[in-house]
């Protein structure tokens, strides 16, 4: 069924595909009886995946990495495919258009997508506003995925994403910031470890003042083009930051190993890009990061993850929980259950009785 609804959308500007799938979703969500026949559908549980992360606990370790929901419209309508938890943005401090259309790409040849979005949002106050409307009955875990406004200066950095961290603090189960997106001019120059390291200490002072009761986590994402050093570099800032987690990895600028015809993508030009190609490095960087920093920081990972195998794979080599995007465009609605499915009947067969048993398991001998 997906494929034929899928052949259709494909008809579509894949940003046009993307708003008009994510508005029915939200629509047929919270209508109850669809509401109930979809969770039904897409869910599966099991005390197995329930699992534990940087203090917040989590139903299945399967995330939705940010990018589909920008602005916090839709968390809950989301999590009812199955999702573990939900982490919406890019948000950055002020409103802002993002780069010129089209801007996202379909690269169907590799299961992948390439996007210059350039972090288009409503802004902090108002995701602050939609995550403050949500319903006290509402159990998704959402977190925040926080960027640099693109007319701020570097130099202003650390204070933009404290703006957006301390608006943010009290709705976040925690807070990543974006330092690695390509589509905005200079942001990956910040990954350098001085002004990652103001932009980082800024946002954990803001995160405590805007949450003074409770410590919300704190975590960094990471580009897949880093240097092995650099890569290291971030790891040692993170442990000497007591950060919560890393986030591996964002899209990347190669276009190396890609089926589509070289002058089809050259022409469709600038942009990062995710999904199928991104898996060997994303796997690669995620092994370094875990090496360099043990069990000390958790590791979300994300790039490429398509199914059960993709996650568990990315579980045992030091994961604690895993993000789909591209995977779930191309894969359907039922993808999140097919995966927490398969990781379920993985901890069975390796006698593992819960996921962080798993963590690290492949690179423990």
């Amino acid at each position: 069924m997906y494929r034929a609804v899928f052949f259709f959308l494909r008809r579509l500007p894949a940003e046009a595909a993307h708003h008009l799938t994510f508005g029915l979703l939200r629509a047929f969500a919270f209508v109850p009886p669809f509401a109930w026949m979809l969770e039904q559908m897409t869910t599966f549980r099991s005390p197995r995946l329930e699992t534990r992360a940087f203090g917040v606990d989590f139903p299945n370790p399967v995330g939705l990495a940010a990018g589909f929901d920008k602005d916090a419209k839709g968390p809950d309508a989301l999590a009812r495919l199955g999702f573990g938890f939900i982490e919406i943005g890019t948000v950055t401090a002020e409103a802002q258009p993002g780069n010129p259309k089209p801007r996202l790409f379909r690269l169907t040849d590799d299961r992948a997508l390439l996007n210059r979005m350039g972090f288009n949002n409503d802004g902090a106050r108002a995701a602050k506003a939609r995550l403050e409307r949500r319903s006290p009955r509402a159990k998704a875990i959402v977190g925040v995925n926080i960027g640099k406004t693109k007319v701020c200066p570097p130099e202003k950095a650390p204070d933009d994403y404290a703006t957006s961290a301390s608006l943010l603090a009290e709705r976040a189960a925690y807070c990543v910031v974006n330092v690695s997106s390509p589509n905005t001019p200079g942001l990956r120059d910040l990954q350098a470890i001085e002004p990652l390291r103001a932009i980082l200490v800024a946002a954990r002072e803001a995160l405590d003042a805007g949450s003074p009761n409770r410590r919300v986590p704190l975590l960094v994402k990471i580009a897949p083009d880093l240097a092995d050093e650099d890569i290291d570099k971030v790891a040692d800032l993170a442990l000497e930051l007591g950060l919560e987690g890393i986030v591996a990895v964002n899209t990347t600028l190669s276009r190396g190993g890609l089926r589509t015809e070289k002058g089809a993508v050259e022409a469709l030009g600038n942009g990062g890009v995710s999904g199928a190609p991104l898996k060997k490095r994303a796997l690669a960087v995620l092994e370094r990061v875990r090496d360099r920093v043990g069990d000390r920081v958790a590791i979300i990972a994300v790039g490429g993850i398509e199914s059960a195998d993709d996650a568990w794979e990315r579980i045992t080599a030091g994961a604690s929980l895993v993000q789909i995007y591209t995977g779930f465009i191309y894969g359907g609605p039922f993808t999140v259950r097919s995966i927490a499915k398969g990781i379920d009947a993985r901890l069975r067969e390796g006698g593992f009785a819960t996921i962080a048993d798993a963590v690290g398991s492949a690179r423990r001998s």
